[in-house]
């Protein structure tokens, strides 16, 4: 490195310490005491690998706990392309479909990774170690709703029943009490919610109240309504747009359906209930969910016979 290199560098230094009122001597002096950065530091390995506690001394659990784990890694992933989109004020198409596709990579490894949970437990040991479950259930993975919020407007994930009577302007308390999963842990006659809604709302209720209400307008959807007309009509991101949705929507939850049904529904060693309580069959089937991030990039009859 040259020294008319070195000074500019060290110029850029000072400017930048000036403008946080740092004095640049003290962060330069602070270089000769700090440590060498390692891969397992930079990592955190140690506590990462140090996060897996079966409740059991089945040796399969641990793969269930591992795969769940790293569901949730890439959820955090596909969170953090998602706020770039959102919050991206003079969006550009180029930069919202680069995000948009590494968004779909991430659930495209997630859809095609389900069959380590399918061929990789031993059905009996999975019946066993799914007991010290309950009422525990994936249902419970905030970072999916979160997933959800960022997608699309509200008015798509209300359950299908209920779309009628709710609009845009509808309160976001009101509305959060129709979404879709409800169905899974409340009983809309009496409005009785089952231990394992009741608990997932004690803890994530307010926040999720939040993001609603944060991404009612700068959802993925209404990012894309953005962009230049043109670039709305263009085939291919119409194209990437419809792989995200079905990708979600259907082919990840058919996969998460399939293994449901080997496991607690079609290997004789269950009682076809969920952990947590749920008509899980209903529930997680596209055609009684009738999720749809972007409706208005389907045909008639592609909305109408979604899931079949």
């Amino acid at each position: 490195m040259d020294n008319n290199n070195s000074e500019a560098i060290l110029k850029e230094i000072e400017l930048k310490y000036q403008a946080i009122d740092q004095k640049t001597e003290t962060q330069l002096e602070g270089l000769l005491w700090s440590k060498p950065i390692t891969y397992w530091d930079y990592i955190q390995t140690d506590a990462l690998l140090n996060l897996q506690i079966q409740r059991t001394v089945l040796p399969d659990e641990m793969v269930f706990i591992m795969y769940h784990q790293v569901n949730e890694l890439i959820f955090k992933m596909i969170l953090w392309e998602m706020h770039q989109i959102s919050y991206c004020k003079e969006i550009k198409t180029d930069f919202f479909t680069e995000r948009l596709m590494r968004i779909s990579r991430y659930f495209d490894m997630l859809t095609t990774s389900f069959g380590i949970m399918e061929d990789g437990m031993e059905v009996d040991q999975y019946m066993k170690f799914r007991n010290t479950l309950t009422p525990a259930s994936g249902f419970q993975s905030a970072q999916y709703r979160l997933i959800e919020f960022c997608s699309t407007d509200l008015i798509n994930l209300v359950d299908y029943r209920y779309r009628s009577s709710i609009d845009r302007d509808a309160p976001f308390e009101f509305t959060f009490e129709h979404l879709y999963w409800q169905a899974a842990g409340k009983d809309y006659q009496t409005g009785k919610k089952s231990f394992l809604l009741e608990e997932f709302e004690r803890k994530y209720k307010g926040m999720f109240l939040k993001h609603m209400e944060e991404y009612n307008t700068i959802n993925i959807w209404q990012k894309f309504k953005q962009l230049p007309d043109v670039d709305q009509k263009n085939p291919e991101l119409i194209q990437a747009m419809r792989h995200y949705d079905h990708t979600v929507n259907i082919t990840w939850v058919m996969q998460h359906l399939n293994v449901a049904i080997k496991y607690i529904d079609h290997s004789g060693k269950g009682d076809g209930e969920a952990t947590g309580g749920s008509d899980w069959r209903k529930y997680m089937h596209p055609k009684y969910q009738r999720r749809i991030f972007f409706p208005e990039l389907w045909t008639k009859d592609e909305l109408a016979n979604w899931g079949e």
